[in-house]
């Protein structure tokens, strides 16, 4: 398999991250915390430009895309496809996380001091509600939704505005070819931006392994491992629901956006593999117009790796207090996570706003998430990649589905 220029450079950055890390641990005067809070600069940096573009570029794709569609009965098909497909792979990810982690089975016999059911986890478990949730989708102005980047509200604020686009026809195309050239210009801009790819890879590889230390993989390599190897078998259950529909062109997919899946692995941030995967799915033939409804969707509804995580985390917990949940309540847990993790998308620490949330219910300690905080960056390198790969499979599964569907604009807007 070849490997382009960019996953070249991002897997060199991340080696010479590592191996700059580990050195500043060992050899250099500075202290570990001021190395990490200076070489971060560059990484924010990055993640700033990359927010910068989201909010254009999901605009103006999704409108775009909605506009060309050309009535509610072809949005409302494909937006009952692209939400069912995430609603089963929602379940199967919680799912799969609980029997990973039943199998495995990584809180018990752990050889690590358990927090008193006393200390405070810092993690506020009322962040996170249903109610909160419907409200944060819709947006008080487009313009504050597209200064705070909410994505959820700028797809709702662009399915209004392709749809009336559509409903008035020709008066629209003007706007939307203007739109259609600003996506262009975008994307455009997210080539430049991702020259910056790999200098922010290695600021955010080598700042970790500095501040946490290699130490950190062999107090917590059994559980970090497990749950890695939990990853992999999701993998390979996303690539097989998404071989029954795409054949073996899944696996042309998942070479395609290699790139993207390495960037959030090596920057823990699907966000920042928005753009790119968006470019990758392009260019493996998925109409924009559908890869750019489905994935701001997925990136609101469709977190793969987040939902193994939280089954996966919250069962751990319980075990590490010897706690043992019967399958009504297991099921019950189920069933709340599938609710509650689709709250995730404007929350800071989501997943683990989730997991407190969920601890909360079944009067487990939510002081067990100190368990975690000092390995979350290393685990959420594993679920923004795995967030990456579900929604890509997700738009491929979707369009492939509506091949054979004409969209009634395609020939008016340019």
């Amino acid at each position: 398999m070849e490997v382009n220029r960019l996953t070249r450079a991002i897997i060199i950055a991340m080696l010479l991250g590592i191996a700059t890390g580990q050195a500043i641990r060992w050899y250099a005067p500075v202290q570990p915390e001021e190395f990490a809070s200076n070489i971060t600069l560059i990484t924010d940096v990055f993640l700033r430009l990359i927010n910068m573009i989201i909010a254009p570029l999901v605009f103006t794709t999704l409108t775009v895309g909605i506009a060309k569609m050309g009535d509610t009965t072809t949005v409302g098909r494909i937006g009952i496809k692209t939400l069912l497909w995430f609603m089963m792979a929602s379940m199967m990810s919680l799912i799969l996380g609980l029997v990973m982690v039943t199998i495995l089975s990584p809180g018990v016999g752990l050889h690590l001091d358990i927090p008193s059911s006393s200390l405070a986890s810092g993690v506020d478990a009322q962040a996170l509600s249903f109610r909160d949730f419907v409200i944060h989708a819709v947006p008080r102005s487009v313009i504050e939704a597209m200064a705070s980047n909410q994505i959820l509200q700028i797809v709702v604020f662009s399915l209004f505005f392709g749809l009336a686009a559509a409903a008035i026809g020709a008066p629209a195309y003007p706007v939307i070819d203007m739109l259609k050239s600003v996506s262009e210009i975008m994307l455009k801009v997210t080539a430049y931006v991702m020259n910056f790819a790999p200098f922010a890879v290695f600021a955010a590889i080598s700042a970790m392994v500095a501040k946490e230390g290699m130490g950190i993989l062999s107090t917590y390599g059994a559980f970090m491992g497990q749950f890695y190897f939990s990853l992999s078998v999701l993998w390979g259950a996303l690539l097989l629901m998404g071989a029954l529909v795409l054949g073996r062109r899944v696996f042309t997919l998942f070479r395609m956006i290699r790139e993207p899946i390495l960037l959030a692995f090596s920057t823990a941030s699907s966000e920042s593999a928005y753009p790119k995967t968006l470019e990758s799915l392009s260019t493996f033939g998925t109409p924009k117009r559908i890869s750019s409804f489905v994935l701001p969707m997925g990136y609101s509804f469709n977190l793969d790796g987040s939902m193994m995580y939280c089954t996966f985390a919250v069962m751990f917990i319980a075990q590490a207090y010897g706690i043992e949940l019967t399958m009504a309540q297991q099921v019950t847990m189920l069933l709340i996570l599938m609710v509650t993790s689709k709250g995730m998308a404007g929350v800071p620490r989501a997943s683990l706003v989730v997991i407190a949330a969920t601890l909360h219910q079944f009067h487990i300690p939510d002081a067990g998430i100190l368990l975690l905080l000092g390995i979350d960056h290393f685990l959420d390198m594993g679920r923004s990649a795995t967030n990456v790969l579900g929604n890509a499979i997700a738009a491929g599964v979707v369009a492939k589905s509506e091949e054979g569907n004409e969209a009634p604009l395609e020939e008016n807007v340019a």
